[in-house]
């Protein structure tokens, strides 16, 4: 009991530093994975705002910004080192 509160505490103050664990699903849909070079090309992902998920490739040129935009992805934003914020959750 006390071992999982101290990770708690710790998740909380250090979310980079620790490894989410009890996530064991995406927070991305099928086809936004797809247009993300397939789930096997994420590397990490992690939900940084309400509509926004911050989500490390393996490979960046796998890369499919136009299939996103098809499986309904309002905005992708491509920042250095294969890291790419994705926008969910907004609807029209």
């Amino acid at each position: 009991m006390f071992a999982k509160l101290h990770q708690a505490f710790w998740k909380a103050l250090t979310p980079d530093l620790l490894p989410d664990t009890s996530v064991a699903t995406s927070l991305l849909n099928n086809a936004t994975l797809a247009g993300l070079g397939g789930a096997v090309n994420v590397k990490s992902e992690q939900k940084v705002a309400l509509t926004r998920v911050r989500v490390v490739l393996r490979d960046g040129s796998k890369l499919d910004t136009t299939a996103l935009h098809r499986a309904g992805v309002p905005g992708v934003m491509v920042l250095a080192d294969n890291v790419v914020h994705v926008l969910v959750g907004l609807t029209p």
